[in-house]
């Protein structure tokens, strides 16, 4: 997308740069708001190849859109960071996002100075998070139901994935899920073909190097090699030399017998990081070692914790034998599966691993269908953690009637800024039952009546009927971090957009110190 600056005097600079900023930003939202909500459709991204990916993923969208002006890569940045951070909701905060940008440009347009609308926006964000909370509910076990719930809901309904996704869950249990540094969404693989399964254990993505070599081992001890099993190399000068060719062949000699120390403990099976020497290959075939190259260094690392072993370099295969058995791992079962082309471990003697195998028809489902899982357990995970809310746009609407009710207490132009929260805050039900093929005003204030009328901030549009519903009750809810992270980063983004008074090109890094920079500027920024 390219987005020009419109003209103006120097007088008008600092409403021309919020102008073109928000007309970005409301491009960037209008991409992904009609995705959002049970009714939400597909976007077709295609390349210059004729590459094609559809998807309904907010952040997978953003990410490949052809986009080069510098607010729009703002809002692009804090969806992945959303993404990063909490694995689902990308699309809630960018709809946020523009939302506060627009409004906020709205009321500088008013004449409220942008510092107001700023401060206004910040107390805003503020309320929203603390209201936000008072209205989280904890799971007080991991078998409970409403997991299920919230895997349909940010797997887009795909019950399949939804029972993978939390069968899952309770398999790997609740104290894992509550690690920092703990993943559910790095276990999934999608494969054409497969049949959807949760086990025990960890898929490597790659065969056995030869058809020689064992297809399956049990009891098997396991050598993981971080590194290419391969000689040492001399440079081309140094092979020239009679001393150079001498020690190249000690090298090699010393490779041969460092191999030959793999078979002599007695190791079943070998994986790399990069290539396999041919002769390494030979002797290793010859020992009947399953050998698996050039593995992705996340299996690789998933492979080690797993096993219980400890990585090697190339130069640690000098070490005495007894050293090197430290090193190993062990696993009850290591097999290749030939009709999916990969590699299963089972049973490993290490941190215990389970794996979702997702399938899919088609090679062109494959990566949507992971997105979905991976969105899925992103979304359970943070439930476990962080508790839950109802979903479907209605802790967003009770919220903002919240928010709303803290602006007579405020003294000055900020309450224009906390208007732009309670706007922004009623959007995400707009898409929602917009895209369902409702009113979205009409609902949206039926919403607001019926909250405030029964006192139930539960409450939402059943997007199948059109009719008020409580939507923990049907099964619609979403977790709390999910949403907290979207406030907050809707809010960031756009407290820095709206803080942007002059667009300036500067110039190339490469360019000499004193050297003029000519052409037409991105963005319509001034050249100076």
């Amino acid at each position: 997308m390219n987005f020009k600056q419109s003209g103006g005097n120097e007088a008008d600079e600092s409403l021309a740069a919020l102008m073109t900023n928000a007309s970005a930003v409301r491009a960037i939202a209008a991409a992904v708001q009609g995705t959002i909500g049970p009714k939400g459709l597909d976007t077709m991204l295609v390349d210059r190849f004729g590459e094609v990916i559809i998807t309904n993923d907010g952040v997978t969208i953003l990410d490949k859109m052809d986009v080069n002006h510098p607010a729009a890569k703002m809002v692009i940045n804090i969806a992945k960071a959303q993404q990063h951070e909490v694995g689902d909701g990308t699309t809630t905060a960018t709809i946020m996002a523009g939302a506060l940008v627009n409004e906020g440009v709205g009321q500088v347009l008013r004449g409220v100075p942008v510092a107001r609308v700023i401060e206004g926006i910040k107390l805003g964000i503020s309320l929203a998070q603390t209201e936000l909370t008072k209205r989280a509910k904890t799971f007080k076990e991991i078998k409970d139901p409403k997991l299920s719930n919230i895997a349909m809901v940010a797997g887009r309904e795909n019950a399949d994935i939804a029972d993978l996704v939390v069968q899952a869950a309770r398999l790997i249990g609740r104290e894992k899920l509550l690690e920092a540094n703990y993943k559910l969404s790095d276990i999934i693989v999608a494969e054409e073909n497969a049949n959807n399964e949760v086990f025990l254990g960890v898929i490597v993505d790659k065969e056995r190097m030869s058809k020689e070599m064992p297809e399956q081992v049990e009891q098997a001890t396991v050598l993981i090699i971080d590194d290419a099993l391969e000689p040492e190399e001399l440079d081309n000068e140094a092979l020239g030399t009679e001393a150079g060719f001498r020690r190249f062949r000690e090298l090699q000699d010393e490779f041969e017998l460092n191999v030959r120390k793999i078979v002599d403990l007695g190791v079943k099976v070998v994986m790399t990081d990069r290539g396999v020497h041919a002769r390494a290959e030979e002797i290793l075939t010859d020992g009947q070692v399953m050998v698996v190259e050039r593995v992705a260094a996340n299996e690789l690392r998933r492979v080690a914790e797993h096993v219980g072993a400890r990585t090697i370099k190339r130069t640690g295969l000098r070490k005495e034998l007894a050293e090197l058995q430290k090193a190993l791992g062990y696993a009850e079962k290591i097999y290749e599966d030939e009709k999916l082309e990969h590699v299963r471990i089972m049973g490993g003697r290490g941190k215990p691993a389970a794996t979702i195998l997702v399938g899919a028809a088609t090679q062109e489902v494959v990566g949507e269908r992971q997105r979905i899982a991976k969105d899925a357990a992103s979304s359970v995970q943070a439930a476990v953690r962080g508790g839950y809310v109802a979903g479907g746009g209605a802790v967003e609407i009770a919220v903002a009637r919240a928010v709303e009710k803290s602006r007579s207490s405020l003294k000055g132009m900020s309450a224009y800024g906390l208007d732009c929260v309670v706007s922004a805050l009623k959007r995400p039900l707009a898409h929602i039952v917009e895209n369902a093929g409702y009113n979205p005003l009409e609902k949206v204030e039926n919403v607001v009546a019926a909250q405030t009328e029964r006192k139930a901030d539960t409450l939402g549009i059943d997007c199948e009927t059109g009719e008020v519903s409580d939507m923990i009750k049907v099964g619609v809810i979403d977790p709390t971090l999910v949403k907290l992270h979207a406030l907050k980063a809707a809010g960031e983004v756009a407290t820095a957009i709206l803080r942007i008074d002059t667009i300036i090109r500067k110039k190339d890094e490469g360019e000499q110190a004193g050297r003029p920079v000519g052409g037409d500027s991105p963005a319509g920024a001034p050249d100076y």
